[in-house]
């Protein structure tokens, strides 16, 4: 699931460049500093206009912001975006109009993907050019220049590049009523005061934007949506799908050698694929199916996440409403959008955290099944291979220990050598953690509370896993690796996220593309990021043999390990490099560079001129 000022003057920066030289050079985020912020009570209130306590937290949080700005070289322009969106929330909320709208330009000048280029905050910039006009930031007067401002700055953009970011800040709009951000927000963060006491600057800046947004945003949310409708029912036509022609069915009489496909993620419905699994002649501990590790990395009989009974129960109800959320996130207009759309307009804040705490829950146990389902389709020599691991690590409910990490990094060369000794060919992994994500799972558990010390034992903790991740893929040079680029439109490499910022010869990143092949709004990239693939509303299984469509790079991943298995199959005498270099060279290219999108029949049939040489 997805929830969403430099001087320009050549001149200035010539001037101000030897105080740059002493700036700290920031290579990665764990270089970035760290800030705790306190925060009493129910952090939602933070929200709230009337807030007796946002004045003085907003002042910390900006000035450590600005802090950051002044004594950090960022070189990275997705970071430097984010700083940058925290600095416009403030300035939006301080009334500092003239100057959000030049930070606004900063922000574009700095995307590298063309739908942001031209559309990155449309309504923050529409709200700020109405409070101009009206000299107001609010009433008939402002209402009615956030309309035109809107529509004056939707209504010239190019659909073929707008189309599906438009439709996201349509769906999204619709949904950011107070009482859902207020939530959402819960969901998140309550847990961190309530162990803590406070929140890490992140989350901090998260709180200014969505104050932004429930103060502003959603009183206009009604005249946003009408302006995007307008827009979408003007220039909709119906984009080609590209995928179709390029994908390959492979038949009995292609002379197949069966394939083993691991699912390293968080369980799967076996009983979904029941001709399309591995037996193991000699499990031993665990199942003949595959391994599956507890969220304190014991040894698990389950291949599918446990729930708990009361939400087991609730699941089958349960999926229209998940169906509704994502459709609405991603701006589709079904049914179960519209359903979803009436209950958010009645939710209570209660009601909205009761709705993210269970689909912190709902999402990992319907996200293995979905991968899998990607994986073997179209292809009858597929099996199935379990191994499974809760990746959820900031919503696990105990503290994070040395002795924990190094147990789960066991657990993960175990796999490793299961794929080994059993011949995996092919194992996709849709996720990935980095530093910072064991930090935020320290401060819900109340554990390093000084910052500088959570950072430190958030290393610590995290070199001891990544060793593991990284050791499992090394013992298992026969195997290919498939991993998902991340879904924060950010430098894999620079967040340093595991597996993908990693360089071993048997595994690559994927991006996600939407039907057309152009870049969805979420992927993230980076060096080794080698192919793009559909992450786009994709169709597949999720448990109980039920279809639904999902987006995320999550989603892409698979749809290269599909096309690996596949060349596997045709051809068990290739090794990984060989597997890699087949899978690129079929890949097409964007005018730009910035994509290659896979290409089934391509790559297979080159695999077929190379055995005829």
């Amino acid at each position: 699931m997805r929830w969403f000022l430099r001087f320009s003057a050549v001149g200035a920066i010539a001037a101000l460049s030897c105080f740059a030289q002493s700036k700290k050079i920031v290579n990665s985020e764990s270089d970035l500093p760290r800030f705790t912020y306190q925060v009493n009570g129910n952090v939602a209130d933070l929200l709230r206009p009337d807030s007796p306590a946002f004045q003085n937290f907003a002042a910390k949080v900006q000035a450590d912001l600005e802090s950051i700005f002044k004594n950090y070289q960022i070189e990275d322009k997705a970071t430097e975006r984010d700083l940058l969106e925290a600095r416009l929330s403030f300035e939006e909320l301080n009334g500092q109009n003239e100057q959000g709208l030049r930070t606004i330009q900063t922000i574009r000048g700095l995307e590298q993907k063309p739908d942001a280029k031209l559309a990155a905050d449309l309504i923050d910039q529409a709200m700020l050019e109405a409070r101009i006009d009206a000299k107001a930031a609010s009433g008939p007067a402002y209402d009615s220049a956030y309309t035109r401002r809107l529509a004056q700055a939707v209504n010239p953009l190019p659909w073929k590049v707008v189309d599906d970011r438009v439709r996201e800040l349509k769906g999204n709009a619709e949904m950011r009523t107070p009482a859902f951000l207020a939530g959402m927000l819960a969901a998140d963060a309550q847990p961190m005061v309530d162990k803590s006491g406070a929140v890490d600057n992140q989350t901090a800046w998260e709180i200014a934007a969505l104050r932004v947004t429930a103060i502003y945003g959603a009183p206009l949310r009604g005249r946003t949506a009408e302006v995007l409708q307008s827009y979408i029912a003007k220039n909709a036509v119906v984009r080609p799908d590209i995928w179709e022609a390029r994908e390959v069915t492979l038949t009995s009489s292609d002379k197949l050698t069966p394939v083993l496909i691991g699912i390293w993620d968080s369980g799967v419905d076996v009983k979904v694929f029941p001709r399309q699994l591995y037996s193991d002649p000699s499990p031993g501990w665990h199942d003949a199916h595959g391994l599956a590790f507890d969220n304190r990395g014991g040894h698990s009989k389950s291949l599918l996440l446990p729930l708990p009974e009361n939400l087991r129960k609730e699941y089958a109800d349960f999926l229209p409403t998940l169906k509704g959320l994502e459709d609405q996130f991603t701006g589709v207009d079904t049914p179960e959008a519209a359903a979803f759309r009436q209950k958010v307009a009645s939710m209570q804040p209660n009601d909205s955290r009761a709705l993210f705490d269970k689909l912190k829950l709902y999402d990992p146990y319907i996200h293995g099944t979905h991968v899998a389902g990607i994986s073997v389709r179209g292809n009858p020599a597929a099996k199935l291979v379990v191994f499974r691991f809760n990746d959820q690590l900031a919503d696990l409910n105990f503290a994070p220990t040395a002795a924990w990490a190094k147990r789960l990094a066991d657990d993960f060369r175990q796999i490793g050598e299961y794929c080994r000794t059993h011949h995996v060919r092919v194992v996709n992994m849709s996720w990935g953690d980095q530093p910072s994500e064991f930090e935020k799972w320290l401060s819900k558990t109340g554990e390093g509370q000084d910052p500088d010390a959570r950072k430190k034992q958030a290393l610590e903790l995290f070199d001891i896993w990544k060793a593991g991740i990284s050791d499992a893929i090394k013992s298992a040079p026969d195997t290919l690796f498939i991993c998902a680029a991340g879904n924060s439109d950010s430098n894999a490499g620079f967040d340093q996220d595991v597996p993908p910022s990693l360089h071993l010869p048997n595994l690559i990143a994927v991006g996600a593309v939407n039907q057309a092949g152009d870049e969805t709004s979420f992927t993230s990239y980076g060096d080794t990021v080698a192919v793009d693939a559909d992450g786009y509303n994709v169709e597949s299984y999720v448990p109980g043999g039920t279809r639904m469509r999902l987006s995320g790079t999550s989603m892409a991943s698979p749809g290269v390990t599909n096309l690996a298995a596949k060349l596997f199959a045709v051809d068990p005498s290739l090794t990984p490099e060989q597997a890699i270099k087949l899978i690129k060279a079929g890949a097409t290219p964007s005018d730009d560079g910035r994509r290659h999108l896979i290409d089934e029949k391509r790559s297979l049939q080159l695999l077929k001129e190379q055995a005829a040489r």
